[in-house]
């Protein structure tokens, strides 16, 4: 529990951190942040981005609480093919059925891995699932509703890149890639313990990766049979809730950053900056990284940068976020081996910008 609070306090204080170099660089007159008119267009530019995000983030995050609750692992993995092409495709447009955020998506596949899901799937599954689903489609398209060809290219490239890794995952990657820990044996002498005991007379614990226990009671009376009903739909709302707390902070801080800089960077630095052949693309990525952003919200903060920065470095924060950030790189270090998560990162950095060079270049 100590280290699931620390985790937790280090992705919100690292984004929080990356407002200090922002201001130093590009503010070195720390009076102007008391400026009326400064402190004017940043509550002008942070409730707006809020309030166009909040709505998906809670639809988002309800959806996700939904699939995590009453949708099986083993109805999953009977939708996934054993023929590694078409394993790789139908994960990829997986999230379409099951538009589960980046948040609960790791440790869902962590247990279908454990029922034999292939790591190749898992992968393609954790990368695309995210993005390629119609919350994220929405949100993005409503976000640029000029530019429709922001979304087909943030759906195709996430997409591309996806099934790109999930192949090299397959090639390259030929033993479990999982951390065998004790807590994961636990977890799975948990579930195999859940299955066995499930009998008219039995009583039934089912362990939840995510944030609370469910306990129910099978004595075969209708008051337990509805007291136990009641219980599980408590149990899912609170799950939802705990889960727009938990993401609203990376709302709040990313509309707060977006609005900081878009107050005290200069319009010609920020212009300089995005056409940069590198530099835009570094900073978009790295921005997308720091802020951890859902990916039902994060449409809306990049759109405060439409005018300053071209097509490829905005798809690149849209792909490239939802995939690897701050948050989810702590996730998957403590599901997967070390050196595979490096690996992976590395392929999808690489991929990302070359994707997203390639569709500025052709866009």
């Amino acid at each position: 529990m100590r280290i699931a609070a620390s985790l937790k306090l280090l992705t919100f204080l690292v984004p929080c951190a990356f407002l200090v170099p922002v201001i130093i660089a590009f503010a070195p007159d720390l009076n102007k942040v008391w400026n009326s008119e400064a402190l004017q267009n940043i509550k002008t530019v942070f409730i707006s981005i809020f309030l166009e995000a909040a709505p998906f983030l809670l639809m988002g995050v309800f959806l996700s609480s939904l699939m995590q609750w009453f949708v099986s692992e083993e109805m999953v993995r009977r939708l996934t093919p054993k023929h590694p092409v078409g394993g790789v495709l139908v994960a990829g447009l997986l999230g379409i059925i099951f538009p589960i955020c980046e948040c609960g998506m790791i440790p869902v596949v962590r247990r279908l891995m454990h029922k034999g899901m292939p790591a190749y799937i898992a992968v393609t599954f954790i990368l695309s699932g995210p993005v390629v689903n119609p919350i994220v489609f929405t949100a993005t398209l409503l976000a640029f509703p000029s530019h429709p060809e922001i979304t087909i290219a943030r759906m195709g490239l996430a997409f591309a890149v996806a099934a790109a890794v999930g192949g090299l995952v397959y090639v390259f990657v030929k033993r479990n890639p999982l951390r065998t820990t004790k807590a994961v044996v636990t977890e799975v002498k948990t579930h195999l313990g859940f299955k066995m005991a499930s009998s008219p007379h039995s009583h039934t614990h089912t362990h939840s990766d995510t944030h609370s226990d469910v306990h129910a009671h099978s004595h075969g009376s209708t008051h337990d049979h509805h007291h136990s009903h009641k219980k599980d739909w408590r149990s899912f709302f609170i799950h939802a809730g705990d889960e727009f707390v938990d993401m609203s902070k990376y709302l709040v801080i990313g509309a707060l950053i977006t609005a900081f800089i878009q107050t005290f960077v200069s319009r010609s630095d920020l212009i300089a900056l995005g056409n940069g052949p590198v530099a835009s693309y570094v900073f978009m990525m790295g921005f997308a990284y720091v802020l951890s952003l859902c990916s039902t919200s994060d449409a809306f903060v990049a759109s405060a940068f439409s005018h300053t920065f071209a097509l490829g470095p905005l798809i690149s924060f849209l792909v490239l976020g939802p995939m690897l950030d701050f948050k989810s790189t702590l996730m998957l270090l403590s599901t997967f081996r070390t050196r595979f998560v490096i690996g992976l990162s590395v392929a999808i950095i690489v991929l990302v910008f070359a994707g997203s060079w390639l569709v500025n270049f052709f866009g």
